[in-house]
């Protein structure tokens, strides 16, 4: 039996690593990895160097990058899936009424050993059995916690202000350490915010950070050609003074976020 854990806080991950060895010594602990986007790329190696997805996987909610719900849109997934959680007791309803299990941080001894043998009885279960408890669990959970994203931005243009509603941005970017977007007219306009906290306030469906300087919408890509260093290389509408690079890392992301 192996695990993969997804934790972003490296206490926690010790505390469980110890907690695993004592409990279930013989446990096999595949990889730890602390995001998204560092989640969904050890699952594709794995499942490209044809090795089956780990027995199962203890999985933080909040990311560093955003819930982790949103791997399973990007990745399939076979593992039972643990979820470990600071959430309170009246959040964690809906996981008690499902076939997988949550572990309530700080992890306890006796709670992950209920998980496990929680586990060990459903290995007899049929597998789809268990992926349509996730499914269900995952469909409750996202539409009651669904997140609020910015609609408009308020910009200083000269001695006046402007409010901006997000559906007229093309994109995002930074320049000498200043962030900027321009409009579907072509207006550059100053904003109050790091491209990291307007990767957190922004829809993900409708906004994807390219590199770490640029965030685009889909409608501002006119033309993608492939680039050196197996980047790609986006054309821009309203056109940009500077290359718009995908870097190497995001470039199976933002196809697959292309193609939504």
């Amino acid at each position: 039996m192996d695990a993969l854990i997804v934790e972003d806080e490296d206490l926690s991950v010790r505390r469980l690593r110890k907690l695993l060895t004592e409990t279930a010594p013989d446990l096999l602990i595949s990889g730890v990895t602390d995001s998204i986007e560092e989640t969904v790329e050890w699952l594709r190696n794995n499942q490209k160097a044809g090795r089956a997805d780990p027995d199962l996987i203890f999985l933080d909610i909040e990311l560093s990058d955003g819930q982790s719900f949103e791997i399973f849109n990007r990745v399939q997934v076979t593992s039972t899936i643990i979820f470990t959680t600071s959430y309170d007791e009246y959040a964690l309803q809906a996981f008690k009424l499902n076939s997988i299990d949550y572990l309530l941080k700080p992890v306890h001894r006796d709670d992950l050993q209920r998980s496990l043998q929680k586990y060990e009885n459903m290995r007899a279960l049929p597998a789809e059995d268990s992926l349509e408890g996730i499914k269900k669990l995952l469909e409750g959970f996202q539409k009651t916690s669904k997140k609020e994203y910015r609609q408009r931005f308020l910009v200083k243009q000269g001695q006046k202000m402007l409010s901006i509603e997000v559906s007229e941005i093309a994109y995002f970017f930074t320049e000498e350490r200043y962030s900027f977007f321009i409009t579907d007219n072509n207006q550059k306009l100053l904003v109050d915010y790091t491209l990291d906290e307007l990767a957190d306030v922004l829809d993900p469906t409708r906004f994807f950070r390219i590199n770490r300087g640029m965030m685009v919408t889909h409608k501002a890509v006119d033309k993608i050609d492939p680039y050196f260093g197996s980047r790609l290389a986006l054309s821009l509408r309203p056109s940009h003074n500077k290359e718009a690079l995908v870097s190497r890392e995001k470039v199976g992301d933002f196809k697959h976020w292309m193609g939504k």
